[in-house]
């Protein structure tokens, strides 16, 4: 017996559905990169973590907003035409998925962005501390380290 097929696998249909829908709300730590690296026009990146974790390190040129503090905050700090990425600290914490929530009832474009600050860190990409700018090696197991992207 397959563990893998003990569950039978969706019709073509029914994931290329399940599958575009992921991408609308989804997006990873490679492609944020890419798009504030090119200034994409439109794209706000929002660190929901607390201010104790904001000042540990975070993506240069994020927004810091809790998110507790979304619904009475954001209209005044994010415009309401932006596409709005939230991050929390990674894959174990579902922060981002409330902060993306919290945008999306106030009437944002939102995307979560998966992975989080710990595969941002991971991909060796650069982050703001209270001493200034760092970026740690690659982690080659979540990234080729002498590439610039995995291509996928």
């Amino acid at each position: 017996m397959s563990a893998v097929l003990s569950a039978a696998p969706a019709a073509a249909a029914e994931a290329v559905a399940h599958f575009s829908a992921r991408l609308t709300f989804e997006t990873d730590v490679s492609d944020v990169h890419a798009d504030l690296h090119a200034a994409a026009e439109g794209l706000i990146v929002v660190d929901s973590r607390s201010e104790e974790s904001w000042k540990q390190g975070h993506i240069p040129g994020a927004v810091h907003l809790p998110t507790d503090q979304i619904a009475e905050r954001a209209l005044g700090l994010i415009r309401t035409d932006a596409t709005v990425v939230t991050y929390c600290w990674g894959p174990g914490c579902n922060g981002a998925t409330r902060a993306a929530l919290a945008f999306a009832r106030l009437g944002y474009r939102v995307k979560e962005m998966i992975g989080g600050y710990e595969y941002w860190v991971r991909e060796g990409f650069t982050v703001r501390t209270a001493t200034g700018l760092l970026a740690r090696p690659a982690d080659p197991l979540t990234t080729p380290v002498s590439a610039v992207s995995c291509g996928c």
